[in-house]
């Protein structure tokens, strides 16, 4: 390819993870196409290191729920605005919107509207299979390409009319497994080789944290009372470090948090099994081979709703991938001490039970894209197909 026809995409991440995904498949590309290739759009620092010059910061959409997002409408209203106008004036071959649909979905009819012709496509189709599928037919017409995180996500999108392709999901290059980090760490924090060690994980979002704390406090107190050497760690994002680091004042001896991915994942690998909330987490724990335990709350109000509204029989990726009740699901009602405390202390106790969970999570990574090429990989093929490269 000539200079002259260098190739502009536009990307635009509406969250963090997103500009996680975005950082991946720009690298990809680039490894494709060195030099002929240029991004534009909106990002974080990961699509940042890769080149992106953002038209503003990611902060400025990167809200969820409808308490962050009412008083910010105005401002995100405007990012709109602005992101339509850049794909105007930049006039990209291509158009990839990642995660966030709320408002990137809005972005792509505008530029639809606009380039009736330029390919636009969506990385992590949303998961319109769990709850309101029926959403699925308003993106017909408008994106020309999802780009699927989940093996069975194609033949969904399939039914509304929908191109999707199944790239992968990036938890299984992120979180390889490697069990001798989970010795260091015991090593470096001064676990016993043969002490129980629980991964304990509240959630990252102030509403999952301020009501699981309290829940996962008073179930360590019961596994504590037979398991008097167990030791707890509990990896922490900054946004909730002080809230759980007050918490954790109040649990006793033997626990700890950690920051950082690195240490995340090494807690992982040296935990003999986890409780956690529901989330994605829950698919970092299956990759790193960690059994485990998903525990969820919300308020009655949101609890109603969902209940109306989702599809799917099991709230745990891993068991909605397999299709069977794998790891333990205890949610809402359920969440209680007395019965988190016996699903662990089953874990804790029993070899079989763990590895079982090891021999489910193996087949899940593997449906995931374990063992295949990387997902950002794929990902770059589908895009680099649509540019003609």
């Amino acid at each position: 390819m000539s200079a002259q026809a260098r190739r502009t995409v536009m990307i635009v991440a509406g969250e963090y993870s997103g500009d996680r995904l975005g950082g991946e498949v720009m690298a990809a590309l680039k490894g494709r196409a060195p030099g002929r290739l240029r991004f534009v759009g909106v990002g974080g620092p990961a699509m940042a290191e890769e080149g992106l010059e953002s038209l503003f910061p990611l902060d400025d959409i990167a809200v969820m729920g409808l308490g962050d997002v009412l008083p910010s409408i105005g401002r995100i209203l405007a990012r709109l605005r602005a992101a339509a106008v850049l794909a105007e004036r930049e006039a990209p071959d291509l158009l990839l919107t990642i995660d966030s649909l709320g408002f990137n979905g809005r972005l792509a009819r505008r530029v639809r509207a606009g380039r009736p012709g330029m390919p636009i496509l969506h990385y992590a189709a949303p998961k319109l299979w769990a709850w309101l599928p029926g959403r699925a037919r308003k993106l017909k017409g408008v994106y020309d390409e999802l780009l699927c995180l989940f093996p069975f996500e194609p033949d969904f999108f399939a039914g509304f009319g929908l191109p999707a392709t199944f790239v992968g999901h990036p938890v299984v290059t992120r979180v390889p497994p490697d069990p001798v980090t989970g010795a260091a760490f015991r090593a470096r924090h001064g676990i016993a080789a043969d002490a129980p060690l629980l991964a304990v994980l509240p959630g990252s979002r102030t509403s999952e944290v301020t009501r699981l704390l309290p829940v996962f406090g008073e179930t360590l107190n019961r596994l504590r009372a037979d398991h008097p050497g167990l030791w707890t760690v509990t990896p922490t994002v900054p946004s909730q470090a002080a809230r759980i680091g007050e918490a954790l004042a109040t649990w006793g001896e033997r626990t700890f948090t950690v920051t950082g991915e690195a240490e995340k994942f090494a807690a992982f690998h040296a935990a003999d099994a986890a409780l956690a909330a529901s989330g994605t987490v829950s698919l970092e724990l299956a990759a790193a081979g960690t059994p485990m335990v998903v525990a969820y709350r919300v308020g009655a109000l949101s609890a109603a709703i969902a209940q109306r509204l989702i599809r799917v029989r099991y709230a745990t990726l891993v068991n909605i991938l397999l299709d069977r009740p794998v790891v333990p699901e205890l949610l809402q009602d359920a969440c209680t001490p007395d019965r988190l405390s016996a699903a662990v202390r089953r874990l804790l106790n029993d070899e079989t039970a763990r590895q079982d969970q090891r021999a489910a999570f193996a087949e899940a990574m593997e449906m995931l894209g374990r063992g295949g090429r990387p997902p950002a990989e794929r990902a770059a093929e589908a895009i680099a197909r649509r540019l003609g490269l």
